[in-house]
């Protein structure tokens, strides 16, 4: 089995894009995730070429670097815990990403402010605030109910954050939402 590292998958969607190129290049897909597939067998230099160019073609990379993908994994760990896991974010994110990555979190922390400029907190609630935006826009659930669902501690706590990073309140978001949201992967 060869597992393949791929930089940019941030939804379902890039799954089955990614299974699709990957049974496309007839591998027979083993196992797949954000950030990872795993293939039956070895790539030969010729398919993983192929493969290169075709994820390339959807904004996706193959990463061989052992930083790299390690980066990858604190990012992809993230945006699962924010968008996909309604109300499991009560959990203590050093704790979550030791344990999902094998690894200190001193070591993460640091290795990820300096490939990537900021700090995990910092892309951690940016993700947040990016939840915030897409529920917003649903315009589903109250502010309350949203605070609730990300684990805010107050709906104060939730508006002052938003307006610090995005320079709106929430109501005013809300009232432009034709706004557009940047993709996943360029928080």
């Amino acid at each position: 089995m060869n597992t393949i590292f791929i930089k940019n998958m941030v939804c379902n969607r890039c799954i089955m894009v990614v299974q699709s190129e990957l049974e496309k290049l007839g591998l027979e897909v083993v196992d797949i995730k954000l950030g990872e597939a795993s293939v039956q067998k070895e790539l030969t230099a010729e398919e993983k070429s192929q493969l290169e160019k075709a994820l390339f073609s959807f904004g996706f990379e193959m990463i061989d670097d052992k930083k790299a993908r390690t980066i990858e994994k604190i990012k992809n760990v993230i945006i699962n815990l924010v968008h996909y896991q309604d109300n499991d974010i009560k959990t203590n994110l050093s704790e979550v990403l030791s344990k999902e990555l094998h690894q200190d979190y001193n070591y993460l922390s640091h290795l990820f402010s300096e490939v990537e400029g900021t700090t995990i907190e910092k892309y951690f609630i940016a993700q947040k605030i990016e939840k915030v935006k897409e529920l917003l826009v649903y315009d589903e659930l109250s502010l309350s109910e949203i605070a609730f669902r990300l684990n805010y501690s107050s709906v104060a706590y939730l508006s002052n954050q938003f307006k610090k990073i995005t320079g709106l309140t929430p109501s005013y978001f809300k009232q432009i939402r034709e706004k557009k949201r940047k993709p996943l992967d360029q928080v």
